[in-house]
């Protein structure tokens, strides 16, 4: 798998670069650098090599990555993840970092992120700084979308994240599908999320999750979308939920 979503366009910077480059500035000050997407490594790295600033100061604290995607890209800039938690969301890191009272943290995230992460490392006692070094932004794939499902010739879609499946909802909307229209065009394929908190936002839309990963990356969203269509033929009693 590979590239973005239909419903995405690649992150784009954010609209005022001002709190993101104050903490390129300080980046000795903080104990934790925590970046919970491959988008955020290049977007922190990319700014901080606009402005010619030094990764040195990344060398010398910890790092903590969602997960092994995240690490990955770490990795290619040369800097190491010294923390993942076992399951690849952000309550996950909060019940596993363990002490961080007292602990000045950089969050570099998308404009549009959960707030459960900062949340929940304040309540624990850290300082967090949380700042947009990237916006997500709709793309143009709503279209070839909308084709599509008219033709009936979609078996799957999957979803990647929370906006995703917001983006995707509002992008049919422009083309011909209002918002029941388009839940019930996508409920006759096999909605796949990468995790759950994925599938509860696809939940939340009326869209019925087929599948879930196991594990939340884009490899375990393949095998979940893999493992479904080795199950039951579609119409089956055990498969009454989806139609092709």
């Amino acid at each position: 798998m590979s590239g973005y979503p239909l419903s995405m366009s690649p992150p784009v910077p954010p609209a005022d670069p001002a709190a993101l480059d104050a903490a390129i500035a300080r980046l000795g000050s903080y104990s934790w650098l925590i970046v919970t997407s491959a988008n955020g490594v290049q977007a922190l790295l990319g700014r901080m090599a606009e402005l010619g600033a030094s990764s040195m100061p990344l060398r010398r604290i910890a790092i903590g990555a969602i997960g092994p995607a995240t690490a990955e890209a770490l990795a290619e800039h040369g800097l190491r993840a010294s923390f993942v938690p076992g399951a690849y969301v952000a309550e996950a890191i909060v019940d596993e970092i363990g002490d961080v009272a007292g602990q000045r943290i950089l969050l570099p995230r998308a404009d549009i992120a959960r707030e459960a992460l900062a949340v929940g490392l304040r309540a624990k006692g850290a300082e967090v700084d949380e700042v947009a070094a990237y916006r997500t932004v709709p793309g143009p794939g709503a279209a070839d979308l909308a084709s599509w499902l008219r033709a009936g010739t979609l078996g799957a879609i999957t979803f990647t994240s929370s906006s995703t499946v917001r983006y995707l909802l509002d992008g049919l909307g422009a083309h011909g599908f209002d918002r029941p229209t388009a839940v019930a065009a996508l409920n006759r394929t096999a909605v796949v999320c990468i995790g759950p908190i994925t599938a509860a936002t696809a939940r939340a839309e009326g869209l019925r999750v087929a599948a879930e990963a196991r594990e939340y990356t884009e490899s375990g969203l393949l095998d979940a979308l893999v493992q479904w269509f080795s199950g039951p033929a579609v119409g089956t009693p055990e498969r009454q939920d989806v139609a092709r």
